[in-house]
């Protein structure tokens, strides 16, 4: 999948991409053919960079509704050429799961779409998986032939069945199929389902490991194993060696995580990080500057995992550092310092901005820091990052930390928050946006009669409520 190409963020096609509340509002002001064109990019062109976090389905879904738009558009992305030509989830997920969110609102059309993917469609699971919580039995019952159908009646169509019916997210569908009086549809269902048990039973029977009485060396060289087929196994082996290793195998672990091979060093250097072990953060500064690259992930890794006054003590003496360790001593300061660190918190937060950009993954843990900390100053640059960042996670974490930081917030960011694609970034709106503005009071009560908004958004809306604002 190609990276997204996001629009600058005073347009309404980067407003929406972002899903950001704003988004909402300007496409609402602007005239009806543009937003619709705008919405549809959206939801054809997937804007998100990680879609396995980041949420926007809900979001355009309610545009639609307010825009009514229509649903030619999306028909024409689904059932086109290039589903056959492109089976990638990510072409075809988002539209797949705003048919579905529109299907919960009573848009018979959408839930017409479902079915008619499920049944041709290249992306049918994901679809399947929108109808089993939306649709009635009737409905789900008509697509079991040609769902079916897609498994040829031979074992290796009966084997990919087995691992489809096994893995299946929403498994509804499959229990109704399984109750089918016909052969071609119960008959196989059951026997998939079967076979799928006797699978996972016999992975259980052979696990793949440590066993008991396994030495320190076995673990570590297990570890390396790992390492070089391309499997990262510091932290299970690191679990490992907790369990096996006494006092007396102390020495040949420091020397393993000094001097062993890669694999059995990251997992020697996860060990005393979780031991606490007072050697090892001399280890994790050898390993930082030492020539391997992987074993100098693995030392910033362990690192970030410590907790205790050892470990905060040192990130202060880190934090300049230019390098992943000085990163993670930063991240460690943001997590577990204290207001006395507020200033190199602060400065890891603006120089991450101008040398990153306001995308950058370490910012995450840095602006969750600016708001445990209180640090006020820090409102110019979060406001920034607020505004810029194309990442709908981070700006939810922004948001709590404007919340904590910004006295304008309730005011300002907070109110378009109301109308944010993340749950928790509405759920930070409703605690704090001020009531008195009369776009606040009518978007609280949507929220609060809205059938499809998420419990704890509910819960903080209905506790700003008052006798003002019944809904």
């Amino acid at each position: 999948m190609f990276e997204p190409v996001i629009a600058p963020s005073g347009t309404l096609l980067g407003l929406l991409q972002r899903g950001r509340g704003d988004g909402t509002l300007h496409a609402l002001a602007a005239p009806r053919a543009e937003a619709l064109a705008a919405l549809n990019h959206c939801v054809l062109d997937d804007p998100r960079h990680d879609w396995h976090v980041e949420n926007r389905s809900l979001y355009y879904a309610r545009l639609y509704l307010d825009l009514h738009g229509g649903l030619d558009v999306l028909e024409a992305h689904l059932f086109g050429a290039e589903d056959r030509l492109d089976t990638e989830e990510s072409r075809t997920g988002l539209a797949l799961a705003v048919l579905g969110h529109l299907a919960s609102y009573g848009r018979q059309d959408a839930l017409l779409l479902l079915r008619r993917y499920a049944a041709t469609g290249t992306n049918w699971a994901w679809a399947l998986d929108e109808l089993a919580l939306r649709d009635d039995d009737a409905g789900l019952r008509g697509l079991a032939l040609p769902v079916l159908a897609r498994f040829p009646a031979d074992p290796a169509g009966d084997a990919e069945l087995a691992s489809v019916v096994r893995d299946a997210f929403e498994p509804r569908p499959w229990r109704l199929w399984a109750e089918d009086q016909r052969d071609a549809v119960g008959a196989r269902v059951r026997a998939a389902q079967e076979q799928g048990s006797f699978d996972r039973w016999q992975r259980q029977m052979r696990p793949a490991g440590p066993r008991p009485g396994w030495s320190v060396r076995a673990v570590l060289d297990w570890a390396q194993e790992g390492y070089e087929r391309g499997a990262v196994l510091y932290g299970p082996a690191a679990r490992c060696l907790t369990a096996v290793a006494g006092p007396e195998d102390r020495p040949e672990i420091l020397a393993a995580a000094r001097n062993g091979s890669e694999g059995a060093r990251g997992a020697a250097l996860h060990h005393l990080a979780e031991s606490r072990d007072p050697a090892v953060l001399d280890l994790v500064e050898a390993a930082a500057d030492g020539a391997s690259r992987a074993v100098a992930e693995a030392a910033v890794a362990a690192y970030r995992r410590m907790c205790g006054e050892d470990a905060v003590a040192r990130a202060r003496a880190w934090v300049r550092r230019t390098d992943e360790l000085g990163t993670a001593a930063a991240e460690v300061l943001a997590g577990r310092g204290t207001a006395e660190d507020a200033g190199l918190v602060l400065g890891a937060l603006r120089g991450t901005v101008r040398a990153a950009g306001p995308d950058a993954p370490e910012l995450a843990v840095l602006v969750d820091g600016a708001g445990r900390l209180g640090i006020a100053c820090a409102a110019p640059v979060l406001r920034h990052v607020y505004r810029e960042t194309s990442s709908s996670q981070l700006r939810g974490r922004v948001a709590r930390a404007l919340a904590a930081t910004d006295a304008t917030f309730a005011t300002g960011f907070a109110v378009e928050c109301l109308w944010d694609c993340e749950e928790t970034t509405r759920e930070v709106a409703a605690l704090h946006a001020e009531t008195g503005d009369v776009r606040v009071a009518d978007r609280l009560r949507r929220l609060a009669a809205d059938p499809a908004e998420e419990a704890e958004v509910q819960t903080a809306v209905r506790n700003r409520i008052g006798p003002d604002l019944q809904v």
